[in-house]
């Protein structure tokens, strides 16, 4: 049976951290859903009503849309291993880019990546758990390297090119896109 939460447990923190890989969903009016798998040791608690994750550019930039339009956000974490547990996150998000004020103090809580393009901060209006009973078992073998090989390889006038600067999402709605490099 789900249960609801207001804030992060110290037991959701200590979740949250054992996971390699979390999914985030967004929408807007109009628009496609957005669900990404995300890895690379990217994600934060910041206390127990925000949390972050650190972006890294790839083929589009939906989440950055998704939240200019609505600011609804989904994270979700699920073990592969026991005990079972699904984990979600409800909450509004804002990008965060390298030329905003607050940029300095987020990105001081993640260890900088190659192709780094913003940071999504959430502010949690809920979480909850679920059983996670239907979810199997899975072992984690490794990080793929193949996007922070790319970006480490490629020129800043390169990461500011076709990976990190999108002009629209795919349903045509306006990004903000970072105007100097993260690191």
């Amino acid at each position: 049976m789900a249960e609801f939460f207001d804030a992060l447990t110290d037991d959701h923190r200590a979740f949250i951290a054992r996971q390699p890989v979390f999914f985030v969903a967004t929408a807007a009016p109009d628009a496609r859903i957005n669900l990404s798998p995300k890895g690379m040791d990217c994600f934060r608690v910041l206390d127990d009503r925000r949390v972050a994750y650190l972006d890294v550019a790839g083929s589009g930039n939906e989440t950055n849309a998704h939240l200019l339009a609505d600011g609804r956000i989904t994270i979700m974490f699920c073990a592969f291993d026991n005990p079972a547990l699904i984990f979600r996150i409800y909450g509004r998000g804002a990008a965060i880019l390298p030329q905003d004020d607050r940029w300095a103090e987020l990105a001081a809580n993640f260890t900088p990546l190659p192709g780094t393009r913003q940071i999504f901060e959430i502010a949690i209006d809920q979480a909850q758990t679920s059983c996670g009973w239907g979810v199997p078992h899975m072992s984690f073998e490794r990080e793929r390297q193949t996007l922070s090989k790319y970006h480490a390889a490629s020129t800043d006038e390169a990461r500011f090119g076709k990976y990190a600067i999108c002009t629209a999402s795919i349903d045509g709605l306006p990004v903000r896109n970072p105007t100097r490099p993260a690191y």
